[in-house]
């Protein structure tokens, strides 16, 4: 008898990948590509255990660019995992 599949969750977001670098004033930068979540860390090994950690312990998440990396933190949500804006009910008295 075959083994079911099991369903794969379609509403998840895929997992994060992270990019780790320098940034113009030689600081290390982490930041996974969606722009969500990130940070400066005073070494490369620190940027790169905080990658894995939020990775899952994923190596192949975790991307090394060779030029520079600021940190953009001004993105507010990937638009398919943001709550809709809605109008608040009314009720009739």
């Amino acid at each position: 008898m075959a083994e079911p599949e099991p369903l794969s969750d379609s509403s998840s977001p895929p997992p994060p990948h992270f990019l780790i670098g320098k940034d113009s004033r030689g600081r290390w930068v982490a930041q996974d590509q969606r722009g969500l979540c990130g940070g400066l860390f005073v070494n490369r090994a620190e940027a790169v255990r905080f990658a894995m950690r939020e990775t899952g312990r994923r190596p192949q998440a975790v991307i090394l660019v060779s030029g520079l990396l600021e940190l953009d933190m001004t993105r507010t949500g990937h638009p398919e995992i943001q709550p809709a804006h809605r109008e608040p009910e009314r009720r009739a008295a």
